[in-house]
């Protein structure tokens, strides 16, 4: 199936893989195969986040990045890299890119129940104590998710159904809560200036929830970038670096960005949270054998996930 089919992403129901129908579960994973190794994103319904919990969470989002920058800044580790807590304004910038992007987050990694001892503590803002609660809630449901698209992703694969669980079971995921923040004045900023950069996600698997306003695009390989849009019931969820390594590029990890608005919709915020998806750092990368031959010979060295995970936080600038 050629990528040029797809004008946007296809819509899939994670019920048809979970609901115990054997032929609708073997559609699932063939459509969602195709998907990804297509275009690298589909929009999946029936993902177990309420409404009531994405707006919640979304509005205890836009409660912390409306507090005053001295007080967000409390809660920004530079001794973490990143991997928790708050990240200040035009920290993060793209792979290969100087400009940073035009946004600020939040990252809060695995419960502290849930979590392997070598990850750090999360961090959480006392001026909304709301926060931590619809954090974790989210956090877990959209992990719950994640382990069941994985699933399918294992069987499209020819492996074992449960290949992947061992390996994200208490992972180095990451709940990222971005603001694009207002830019009161267009012309000021660096002409190359954008809310975030064409990049690949470096993890397994990303779960986005709906972003509060329109400009997520994705580049099919005929080199034209496409609208991703998903109905308010769907989540999108695209392929990372990590699985596009682990499959010998079988499975697409797609380049996306988030376009700036027209300039005067600048001064408006727009809000995000993807959920991405990360084993334990011991997992081995290397290609699988069965996504490795004469067609598709190995186009990657072997690296676990935790060395590649490095090697990329240090290329955007999280990590010195």
């Amino acid at each position: 199936m050629g990528d040029q089919l797809y004008a946007e992403i296809p819509s899939l129901d994670l019920l048809d893989f979970t609901a115990g129908d054997q032929k609708k579960k073997k559609e699932f994973v063939l459509a969602l195969g195709q998907a990804y190794e297509n275009i690298g994103f589909v929009a999946i319904k029936n993902h177990g986040l309420s409404d009531k919990l994405t707006k919640a969470l979304y509005d205890s989002a836009k409660k912390f990045f409306y507090l005053d920058d001295e007080i967000k800044k409390k809660y920004e580790r530079s001794d973490l890299f990143g991997q928790r807590g708050y990240i200040s304004k035009g920290k993060e910038k793209a792979k290969d890119r100087n400009t940073g992007d035009l946004k600020e987050f939040f990252h809060v990694g695995q419960p502290t129940e849930n979590k392997l001892p070598d990850y750090p503590e999360n961090i959480w803002p006392a001026e909304v104590p709301e926060f931590k609660e619809h954090t974790i809630e989210a956090f877990q449901t959209l992990e719950k998710a994640g382990m069941e698209i994985l699933r399918a992703i294992a069987l499209f694969l020819g492996l074992e159904e449960h290949f992947f669980d061992d390996k994200v079971k208490q992972g180095n995921s990451i709940l990222r809560q971005i603001h694009y923040f207002p830019i009161e004045n267009p012309d000021a900023i660096p002409a190359d200036a954008v809310r975030a950069a064409e990049h690949g996600d470096i993890n397994l698997i990303t779960l986005l929830m709906g972003a509060s306003a329109d400009g997520l695009q994705v580049l099919r390989r005929d080199g034209q970038w496409i609208p991703i849009t998903a109905l308010p019931d769907q989540i999108v969820v695209n392929v990372g670096d990590m699985l596009s390594r682990l499959t010998n590029n079988k499975l697409k990890s797609t380049i996306h960005r988030v376009v700036n608005p027209p300039k005067e919709l600048m001064k408006t915020s727009r809000f995000s949270i993807p959920f991405f998806m990360h084993p334990i750092s011991e997992m081995d990368l290397s290609c699988l054998e069965n996504c490795v031959n004469e067609k598709n010979p190995k186009q990657f060295d072997d690296i676990t996930a935790g060395e590649f995970l490095n090697l990329r936080l240090r290329e955007i600038g999280l990590k010195a």
